[in-house]
Protein backbone atom coordinates (compact mmCIF):
# COMPACT_ATOMS: atom_id res chain seq x y z
CA UNK A 1 0.00 0.00 0.00
CA UNK A 2 2.95 2.52 0.53
CA UNK A 3 5.42 0.88 -1.35
CA UNK A 4 6.12 4.02 -4.15
CA UNK A 5 8.43 1.68 -5.57
CA UNK A 6 5.94 -0.90 -6.66
CA UNK A 7 3.26 1.99 -7.81
CA UNK A 8 6.21 3.39 -9.94
CA UNK A 9 7.25 0.00 -11.74
CA UNK A 10 3.50 -1.36 -12.50
CA UNK A 11 3.39 2.28 -14.40
CA UNK A 12 6.60 1.98 -16.09
CA UNK A 13 5.31 -1.54 -17.32
CA UNK A 14 2.47 -0.22 -18.98
CA UNK A 15 4.74 1.69 -21.30
CA UNK A 16 4.57 -1.59 -23.37
CA UNK A 17 1.49 -3.37 -22.63
CA UNK A 18 -0.44 -0.15 -23.14
CA UNK A 19 1.17 2.10 -25.01
CA UNK A 20 1.25 4.99 -22.71
CA UNK A 21 4.32 7.62 -22.10
CA UNK A 22 5.35 7.39 -18.89
CA UNK A 23 7.68 9.83 -17.64
CA UNK A 24 9.65 11.03 -14.66
CA UNK A 25 9.25 14.73 -13.99
CA UNK A 26 12.07 16.64 -11.57
CA UNK A 27 11.03 18.36 -8.82
CA UNK A 28 13.67 21.03 -8.94
CA UNK A 29 15.09 21.41 -5.52
CA UNK A 30 13.82 18.28 -4.00
CA UNK A 31 15.80 14.59 -4.21
CA UNK A 32 12.57 13.30 -6.28
CA UNK A 33 10.60 13.28 -9.19
CA UNK A 34 7.15 12.77 -10.08
CA UNK A 35 5.87 10.31 -12.62
CA UNK A 36 3.36 11.53 -15.18
CA UNK A 37 1.75 9.15 -17.90
CA UNK A 38 0.23 10.70 -21.09
CA UNK A 39 -2.31 8.54 -23.58
CA UNK A 40 -5.03 8.18 -26.01
CA UNK A 41 -5.57 10.09 -28.98
CA UNK A 42 -3.83 13.44 -29.38
CA UNK A 43 -6.33 15.22 -31.34
CA UNK A 44 -8.77 14.14 -28.95
CA UNK A 45 -9.99 16.20 -25.76
CA UNK A 46 -8.11 15.72 -22.83
CA UNK A 47 -8.56 14.87 -19.05
CA UNK A 48 -6.72 15.48 -16.39
CA UNK A 49 -6.04 13.05 -13.73
CA UNK A 50 -4.29 12.98 -10.18
CA UNK A 51 -3.66 11.51 -6.79
CA UNK A 52 -1.64 11.05 -3.95
CA UNK A 53 -1.40 14.83 -2.93
CA UNK A 54 -2.06 13.50 0.45
CA UNK A 55 0.22 10.69 1.73
CA UNK A 56 -1.97 9.75 3.90
CA UNK A 57 -4.60 8.87 1.37
CA UNK A 58 -3.60 5.94 -0.85
CA UNK A 59 -6.71 4.63 -2.08
CA UNK A 60 -6.84 7.13 -4.86
CA UNK A 61 -2.89 6.47 -6.58
CA UNK A 62 -3.84 2.29 -6.38
CA UNK A 63 -7.56 3.25 -7.78
CA UNK A 64 -5.95 5.27 -10.59
CA UNK A 65 -3.44 2.79 -11.39
CA UNK A 66 -6.00 -0.16 -11.55
CA UNK A 67 -8.34 1.40 -13.98
CA UNK A 68 -5.34 1.97 -16.36
CA UNK A 69 -4.03 -1.33 -15.79
CA UNK A 70 -7.84 -2.67 -16.77
CA UNK A 71 -8.01 -0.07 -19.68
CA UNK A 72 -11.30 1.32 -17.87
CA UNK A 73 -11.04 4.62 -18.81
CA UNK A 74 -12.73 6.02 -22.04
CA UNK A 75 -10.65 5.97 -25.01
CA UNK A 76 -12.25 8.41 -27.14
CA UNK A 77 -10.15 10.99 -24.71
CA UNK A 78 -6.62 12.12 -24.24
CA UNK A 79 -5.07 11.62 -20.56
CA UNK A 80 -2.41 12.80 -18.13
CA UNK A 81 -2.19 11.55 -15.36
CA UNK A 82 0.43 12.26 -12.33
CA UNK A 83 0.14 9.16 -10.99
CA UNK A 84 1.38 10.32 -7.20
CA UNK A 85 1.68 14.38 -6.58
CA UNK A 86 3.28 13.31 -3.30
CA UNK A 87 5.84 10.41 -3.43
CA UNK A 88 7.70 10.81 -0.62
CA UNK A 89 4.14 11.45 1.86
CA UNK A 90 2.85 7.99 0.21
CA UNK A 91 6.02 6.38 1.86
CA UNK A 92 5.82 8.06 5.28
CA UNK A 93 2.31 7.54 5.34
CA UNK A 94 1.80 11.17 6.12
CA UNK A 95 -0.37 13.67 4.82
CA UNK A 96 2.84 16.21 4.08
CA UNK A 97 5.85 16.03 2.33
CA UNK A 98 9.32 14.29 3.83
CA UNK A 99 9.86 18.09 3.74
CA UNK A 100 6.91 18.73 6.19
CA UNK A 101 4.84 20.99 3.26
CA UNK A 102 0.90 20.32 3.04
CA UNK A 103 1.82 20.36 -0.94
CA UNK A 104 -2.01 20.36 -1.92
CA UNK A 105 -1.82 24.28 -0.39
CA UNK A 106 1.03 25.02 -2.68
CA UNK A 107 0.03 25.97 -6.50
CA UNK A 108 -0.11 29.54 -6.27
CA UNK A 109 2.37 31.64 -7.80
CA UNK A 110 3.26 29.21 -10.39
CA UNK A 111 4.03 26.46 -7.51
CA UNK A 112 5.30 26.94 -4.06
CA UNK A 113 7.09 23.55 -3.57
CA UNK A 114 9.02 21.70 -5.50
CA UNK A 115 6.44 18.82 -6.86
CA UNK A 116 2.97 21.65 -7.32
CA UNK A 117 6.17 23.95 -9.73
CA UNK A 118 6.64 20.29 -11.68
CA UNK A 119 3.28 19.98 -12.54
CA UNK A 120 2.07 23.79 -12.88
CA UNK A 121 5.34 23.51 -15.56
CA UNK A 122 4.49 20.63 -17.39
CA UNK A 123 0.77 21.66 -17.29
CA UNK A 124 1.49 25.11 -18.77
CA UNK A 125 0.60 24.76 -22.54
CA UNK A 126 -2.18 22.40 -22.31
CA UNK A 127 -5.70 22.71 -21.41
CA UNK A 128 -8.28 19.71 -20.50
CA UNK A 129 -11.87 19.18 -20.46
CA UNK A 130 -11.83 17.65 -17.27
CA UNK A 131 -9.93 17.29 -14.28
CA UNK A 132 -10.10 14.67 -11.66
CA UNK A 133 -7.95 14.67 -8.25
CA UNK A 134 -7.94 11.56 -5.80
CA UNK A 135 -8.71 11.92 -2.12
CA UNK A 136 -9.50 10.64 0.97
CA UNK A 137 -11.34 11.70 4.19
CA UNK A 138 -10.31 10.59 7.84
CA UNK A 139 -13.54 11.55 9.26
CA UNK A 140 -16.17 11.10 6.82
CA UNK A 141 -18.48 8.63 6.67
CA UNK A 142 -19.14 8.45 3.31
CA UNK A 143 -18.27 9.33 -0.31
CA UNK A 144 -18.39 13.24 -1.14
CA UNK A 145 -16.99 15.95 -3.84
CA UNK A 146 -16.04 19.18 -4.45
CA UNK A 147 -16.88 20.72 -7.77
CA UNK A 148 -15.80 23.57 -9.79
CA UNK A 149 -16.19 25.03 -12.89
CA UNK A 150 -18.48 24.79 -15.92
CA UNK A 151 -21.32 22.20 -15.93
CA UNK A 152 -23.07 19.80 -13.42
CA UNK A 153 -21.17 16.30 -13.04
CA UNK A 154 -21.12 15.78 -9.42
CA UNK A 155 -24.29 14.81 -9.23
CA UNK A 156 -23.87 12.40 -11.61
CA UNK A 157 -20.96 10.89 -9.83
CA UNK A 158 -22.90 10.94 -6.77
CA UNK A 159 -25.65 8.98 -7.90
CA UNK A 160 -23.56 6.53 -9.78
CA UNK A 161 -21.95 5.88 -6.18
CA UNK A 162 -24.88 5.50 -4.13
CA UNK A 163 -26.62 2.92 -7.00
CA UNK A 164 -24.01 0.88 -6.25
CA UNK A 165 -24.43 0.59 -2.78
CA UNK A 166 -22.03 2.84 -0.86
CA UNK A 167 -22.70 5.66 1.58
CA UNK A 168 -22.64 9.24 1.00
CA UNK A 169 -21.69 12.16 3.14
CA UNK A 170 -24.21 14.05 4.89
CA UNK A 171 -22.53 17.42 4.37
CA UNK A 172 -24.01 18.93 6.82
CA UNK A 173 -22.77 16.85 9.27
CA UNK A 174 -19.07 17.36 8.65
CA UNK A 175 -17.05 19.75 9.22
CA UNK A 176 -14.97 21.00 6.00
CA UNK A 177 -13.20 23.79 7.57
CA UNK A 178 -13.70 27.00 8.54
CA UNK A 179 -16.16 29.15 5.98
CA UNK A 180 -16.30 25.86 3.90
CA UNK A 181 -19.01 24.81 6.10
CA UNK A 182 -21.48 27.59 5.29
CA UNK A 183 -21.43 27.22 1.62
CA UNK A 184 -24.22 26.45 -0.25
CA UNK A 185 -24.48 21.76 -0.16
CA UNK A 186 -25.94 19.94 -2.41
CA UNK A 187 -26.19 15.70 -1.55
CA UNK A 188 -22.92 14.98 -1.37
CA UNK A 189 -21.26 17.81 -3.82
CA UNK A 190 -19.45 20.58 -1.97
CA UNK A 191 -19.68 23.77 -4.69
CA UNK A 192 -17.06 26.55 -2.91
CA UNK A 193 -16.63 29.61 -4.31
CA UNK A 194 -13.04 29.89 -4.69
CA UNK A 195 -12.12 32.45 -2.57
CA UNK A 196 -14.08 31.05 0.61
CA UNK A 197 -11.54 27.98 -0.31
CA UNK A 198 -8.20 30.10 -0.19
CA UNK A 199 -9.12 31.75 2.85
CA UNK A 200 -10.33 27.96 4.35
CA UNK A 201 -7.66 25.87 3.69
CA UNK A 202 -4.97 28.66 3.32
CA UNK A 203 -3.48 28.56 0.27
CA UNK A 204 -4.06 27.44 -3.29
CA UNK A 205 -5.00 23.57 -3.91
CA UNK A 206 -3.91 21.93 -7.24
CA UNK A 207 -7.46 21.48 -8.84
CA UNK A 208 -8.35 25.40 -7.74
CA UNK A 209 -5.36 25.77 -9.72
CA UNK A 210 -5.96 23.63 -12.58
CA UNK A 211 -9.43 24.94 -12.97
CA UNK A 212 -8.30 28.75 -12.69
CA UNK A 213 -5.46 27.92 -15.43
CA UNK A 214 -6.19 25.29 -17.67
CA UNK A 215 -9.20 22.74 -17.34
CA UNK A 216 -13.17 24.51 -17.96
CA UNK A 217 -14.49 21.85 -15.50
CA UNK A 218 -12.82 20.10 -12.20
CA UNK A 219 -13.49 17.52 -9.38
CA UNK A 220 -11.87 16.69 -6.27
CA UNK A 221 -13.07 13.14 -4.98
CA UNK A 222 -13.07 12.14 -1.20
CA UNK A 223 -13.36 8.68 -0.71
CA UNK A 224 -14.16 7.45 3.67
CA UNK A 225 -10.77 6.27 5.01
CA UNK A 226 -13.07 4.15 7.77
CA UNK A 227 -14.07 1.83 4.59
CA UNK A 228 -12.11 -1.25 3.48
CA UNK A 229 -9.86 -0.69 1.61
CA UNK A 230 -11.62 -3.17 -1.66
CA UNK A 231 -13.90 -0.59 -1.46
CA UNK A 232 -12.30 2.91 -1.09
CA UNK A 233 -10.23 1.94 -4.49
CA UNK A 234 -14.00 0.71 -5.62
CA UNK A 235 -16.02 3.78 -5.19
CA UNK A 236 -12.52 5.85 -6.76
CA UNK A 237 -13.21 3.59 -10.12
CA UNK A 238 -16.86 4.54 -10.14
CA UNK A 239 -16.59 7.85 -9.40
CA UNK A 240 -14.16 8.23 -11.89
CA UNK A 241 -15.78 6.31 -14.84
CA UNK A 242 -19.36 7.87 -14.08
CA UNK A 243 -17.39 11.70 -13.96
CA UNK A 244 -15.99 10.73 -17.71
CA UNK A 245 -19.29 9.43 -18.62
CA UNK A 246 -21.06 12.34 -17.58
CA UNK A 247 -18.55 14.81 -19.49
CA UNK A 248 -19.20 12.76 -22.59
CA UNK A 249 -22.68 13.35 -22.70
CA UNK A 250 -22.50 16.97 -22.57
CA UNK A 251 -19.19 17.82 -25.00
CA UNK A 252 -18.93 14.50 -27.45
CA UNK A 253 -21.16 14.72 -30.42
Amino acid sequence: MRNYGDLQGRWKALRAAREIAVREVACIGAPRTLLCADFGGLQSQAIALAAGVHGDEPAGPWALLSLVEDGELDSRYAYRAWACTNPSGFELGTRESADGVDINRSFGRGGQTPEARAIVTANRDRKFALSLDLHEDCDADGFYCYEYGAGDVGRSVIDAVAAAGYPIQDLHQCDLGGPLTDVMLDKGVVRPPAALEIESIGGLSYTLSIVRHAARRGLTLETPVRLTWDDRVAIHRIAVKAAIATLSKQVLP
